[in-house]
């Protein structure tokens, strides 16, 4: 039910702000011009850091630019222009690049601070919607970031334009981050906790950190009946059991599917070696192997359990799709 009070809402501004920052985003492809991939190959080629400077707006997108780059392996971090006029440009060093952002390119402590750095012999990347500005003459790439309007209905407030250059600054850390042969394993390193970090874990984990293994890894010989593997699962909780042979390398596996469906074949069912009623060849599992990879197998092959295996074919350990989930 709408109240009086959601009547009084103009709910059409909102639907019209996300229309214009969204248009304001696809703009930015056109700006993915040599300016744009010669920033590319400044960041990628450095042995420092990447360093953003901006103020106001600029520079609370800035922070968002570094934090993102950082987290996925471009090392990068966020200088106040009015703090660099105060001490701060002591933390650029000769192998860094420099990263100026300012929508205007009026902005006056951008203004001061950049011949000084520019005398620090540092390459120098702008991002701006005022490319021909003078300020910006020297710098070494200019990547465009401007937009046809603001979707302040007054074209003032910084939102269309200050959305296209957070979405710009993401496109320029992932194409960056890829270069650079940035993997999953690697984002693991930089979020060890939290929602993220708990999600990358998954990612990187592999399958020999939460099979079972010793006890409660269940394994029958080849020459035991299905009434002896029906204790050895119960005993294990778990409705699977490897088979192996007289070496120990696995022969065939056995699941409480198996057992469901063989027990309207036979009248004797748990008297049969269990050689004559497993599943031979079955799928396995190496333990060096992602979790992330053994989840499709199991979700594939439309099965609960899986035997791990050595590099001799012997079951070392077992995994449970309840496992996955702990």
């Amino acid at each position: 039910m709408v109240t009086r009070k959601m009547e009084n809402i103009n709910i059409q501004r909102a639907i019209d702000t996300l229309n214009i920052e969204a248009e304001a985003i696809k703009e930015q492809i056109k700006h993915l011009d040599e300016q744009f991939i010669k920033a590319v190959s400044l960041i990628e080629n450095i042995s420092g850091r990447v360093v953003i400077i901006g103020l106001g707006k600029s520079g609370h997108i800035g922070r968002k630019i570094a934090a993102t780059m950082a987290s996925i392996g471009v090392p990068a971090i966020y200088l106040h222009p009015a703090e660099c006029l105060h001490g701060d440009l002591g933390m650029i060093m000769n192998n860094d690049v420099v990263i100026m952002i300012s929508y205007s390119g009026e902005t006056e402590e951008i203004k001061q601070v950049l011949p000084v750095i520019h005398k620090m012999n540092v390459k120098i990347i702008a991002i701006t919607g005022k490319i021909k500005s003078e300020v910006w003459k020297d710098c070494e790439a200019i990547i465009d970031s401007s937009v046809q309007k603001e979707a302040c209905p007054y074209n003032l407030a910084p939102t269309s334009s200050t959305t296209a250059l957070l979405a710009l600054g993401d496109a320029l850390a992932l194409v960056i981050s890829e270069r650079k042969g940035f993997k999953k394993e690697d984002f693991a390193i930089f979020h060890p906790l939290g929602a993220i970090g708990n999600k990358i874990k998954r990612l990187t984990m592999q399958v020999k950190e939460i099979m079972r293994k010793g006890k409660a890894n269940p394994i029958v010989n080849d020459t035991s009946s299905v009434q002896d593997a029906l204790l050895v699962m119960t005993g294990t909780r778990i409705g699977a059991t490897s088979v192996v042979d007289k070496d120990g390398k696995l022969v065939g596996f056995f699941t409480d599917g198996d057992l469901r469906r063989q027990i309207q074949l036979y009248d004797n069912l748990l008297k049969k070696n269990i050689s004559e009623v497993m599943t031979k060849n079955p799928s396995t599992l190496t333990p060096n192997m992602l979790v992330v990879d053994a989840q499709k197998i199991l979700q594939e092959k439309n099965i609960d359990n899986i035997p791990v295996i050595d590099e001799e074919n012997k079951p070392i350990g077992i995994l449970d799709e309840r496992d996955l989930f702990s």
